[in-house]
């Protein structure tokens, strides 16, 4: 039985790697790993290739065969139509295996018909969440929005997404104090308006720089452009590998975090897991990724300032209040709800369980 991941906005550099830094890319890659021999879905017929593994075929979805495939799908809204089309090349005995994977934010309702169509599609296949917090989205989304017969049905499971621990490095602390921006796009939900505001509010009382790594679409956009021309920021390009990306974590003091919602947080909890501290609003979302009791989170903008001002000044004594808060180790707490050994045991059985490979 062959695992076949498809992720429509993949891309595959010329040397057959799975490129790009986003949370999604590094998913993908982590699939391949966990599932050795696995296939990618893509446009055209090539062989790929991924550190750890022996490497994997890239097929479009017409050269599936689904009587010996599960399809992982992280387009989580077309799982239907991935249904007919595998269904349209296969006996009629032959039922496809697709596997949802929710590991961004479901549709918040505004518009109903991808709203409709995701609550349609996590109540026909097994629906597998990043987070607690997503997975209950979903329950609620399908319980809301699917018809009784099929959300009685409804499979789902979910677990932190986690990071790899060994890629920490040790502290390489910065002079002056590193804020880094925790985003790679400048849209709307991250408000990183109000992300300027306050780190300009904190600069005039601690020197520091702030860097702001984007996706190259918001790298050369008119904001970006005019938050480069301030002589305390440095906006740049995503690291070129996941080395110096944790080598940039390292040296990094604080982050803060601005984003009205999140369906887990990967690059805040890697970061953390650094040793960085981070700053973040009282929301559900930023809640669920710390200790009851985490000293940083923020009710409104004069409060971050405030922390952000502590964390630069007094970084060692923030990151004592970290591991107070966590029993007396803060990144063994991490280590324990954020490891990605329970994505990849937990992902496995799922599969093992739902579909019998």
């Amino acid at each position: 039985m062959s695992i076949v991941i498809k992720r429509d906005d993949v891309v595959i550099s010329a040397d057959g790697q799975v490129a790009g830094h986003e949370a999604g890319d590094t998913l993908v890659r982590r699939l391949l790993r966990i599932f050795p021999g696995s296939v990618l879905v893509g446009p055209v017929a090539r062989r790929g290739t991924s550190r750890g593994t022996s490497g994997f075929d890239v097929l479009p979805l017409g050269m599936i065969d689904p009587a010996h495939s599960v399809v992982i799908n992280m387009d989580v809204v077309d799982s239907p139509q991935v249904y007919l089309a595998l269904a349209g090349g296969s006996p009629s005995s032959q039922v496809p295996r697709i596997m949802n994977f929710v590991w961004r934010p479901v549709a918040s309702g505004t518009d109903e018909v991808a709203t409709a169509a995701t609550a349609l599609s996590c109540a026909l296949f097994p629906t597998f969440a990043n987070s607690e917090r997503t997975a209950s989205e979903i329950r609620e989304l399908v319980q809301r929005w699917a018809v009784q017969p099929l959300a009685e049905k409804a499979r789902l499971s979910w677990v932190n997404l986690g990071f790899r621990l060994d890629h920490i490095q040790p502290r390489d602390p910065a002079d002056p104090p590193v804020v880094l921006y925790p985003a790679i796009y400048l849209s709307r939900n991250k408000r990183p308006d109000l992300f300027l505001e306050v780190v300009d509010r904190v600069r005039r009382q601690v020197p520091l720089r702030m860097e702001m790594r984007l996706h190259e679409s918001h790298l050369v956009s008119e904001r970006a452009m005019a938050v480069s021309r301030r002589d305390w920021a440095w906006v740049g390009p995503l690291m070129a590998t996941r080395s110096s990306y944790w080598q940039a974590l390292a040296r990094t003091t604080a982050f803060l975090a601005t984003a009205q919602e999140e369906s887990y947080g990967l690059l805040y909890v890697e970061a953390l897991g650094a040793g960085v501290v981070g700053v973040m609003p009282d929301r559900p979302w930023a809640r669920a990724l710390v200790p009851q009791g985490y000293p940083f989170l923020y009710r409104d903008a004069a409060q971050a300032e405030e922390m952000l001002v502590r964390a630069l000044r007094a970084p060692q004594a923030c990151r004592a209040q970290m591991d107070e808060c966590a029993d007396g180790s803060f990144a063994s707490w991490i280590a324990a709800h954020h490891s990605d050994d329970a994505f990849d045991r937990a992902v496995v059985h799922r599969v093992q369980e739902w579909f019998g490979t």
